[in-house]
């Protein structure tokens, strides 16, 4: 038996398709077959049922799946303790954020961490805060900036790093211009401007509502707060942004407080509690954390090693 037919019947069975998983391992797709079939002789068994639409596991290769994971994972795992004692740190590391983490000014921290490791290649991409803890969890992305609801994000370790007040916008032409400050009460029927589901913020405006026995009525959702706040300056709706956001663009919006209860938004750097850790992307945590402590609220504690209780919420 050979890892890389592990890795092939893996990749297959996990996406269903013998074109699609070997585009995954970037190898011919009969290259693939036939390195199965070779696995499957040696076993004396088939592990995958061809005969349908899609690929899908006989019983021998339902029992042999985990098995060939953890073997690719001890492989894996056994590849970065020896790059960690050699002190390496090159490879990839993936960082998501969502849309809203624009005041932490992410670039600047990936172009310092970038002169700090030269060798280690950077992927940045955007996704909802649901989107990106899922991506965490499998191992996709190495850390990601997410917006935090009532609870933490289960089986992560976070270092929260910003906690805002979020605050309803109007366009100066709106009936709600002239107020200051509005209870939740006050405005439950009023048509929202708001951030897709599965974003912390949506979960904090959904939750204030659900304290008054409502229902946000979201008239127009966007995952880029610059669209919201167009929105809403051309009077369609009243926006929840992030305070900070709202002030920069205080010439198109007139800002209220929205309390009974007060809207928080919470932002975490989120990374993986268990599972390998390459060296880069250690390095990347790490630098991160000590980068974004001077912005952490004074009840997050102090930032210790990676993993320590003392600042993380698994």
């Amino acid at each position: 038996m050979e890892l890389r037919q592990f890795e092939y019947f893996v990749a297959v069975a996990e996406e269903g398709s013998f074109t699609r998983g070997a585009a995954r391992v970037h190898v011919a797709q009969p290259g693939v077959s036939a390195q199965i079939r070779r696995l499957e002789r040696e076993f004396g068994h088939e592990l995958l049922d061809r005969s349908g639409r899609t690929v899908q596991l006989t019983d021998v290769g339902t029992a042999v799946l985990p098995y060939a994971r953890a073997a690719l994972a001890a492989v894996e795992g056994a590849r970065l303790a020896v790059d960690g004692l050699a002190g390496l740190t090159r490879g990839q590391v993936t960082i998501g954020t969502v849309a809203s983490s624009s005041s932490l000014a992410l670039p600047e921290l990936l172009a310092t961490f970038h002169e700090r490791y030269p060798s280690v290649e950077m992927a940045l991409s955007e996704g909802n805060s649901d989107q990106l803890a899922d991506a965490v969890r499998a191992g996709r992305i190495d850390a990601a900036v997410v917006g935090l609801a009532a609870e933490p994000p289960p089986d992560l370790r976070i270092q929260v790093i910003a906690d805002e007040l979020l605050v309803g916008t109007v366009g100066h032409g709106h009936p709600l211009a002239e107020r200051r400050e509005v209870s939740v009460e006050d405005v439950r029927d009023q048509p929202l401007i708001c951030l897709p589901q599965g974003t912390g913020l949506r979960s904090s405006v959904e939750a204030a509502w659900a304290v008054v026995g409502a229902k946000p009525r979201v008239a127009f959702e966007a995952s880029d707060p610059q669209v919201l706040a167009q929105l809403a300056a051309r009077g369609l709706g009243l926006a929840i942004l992030p305070q900070p956001f709202a002030r920069a663009h205080a010439r198109q919006l007139r800002t209220l407080i929205v309390s009974s209860p007060h809207l928080r938004g919470r932002l975490a750097l989120a990374w993986r509690a268990e599972g390998p850790i390459s060296p880069a992307a250690r390095a990347f945590i790490g630098y991160a954390r000590d980068a974004l402590a001077d912005l952490a609220p004074d009840s997050a504690g102090p930032a210790g090693p990676i993993g320590s209780p003392v600042a993380d919420h698994a």
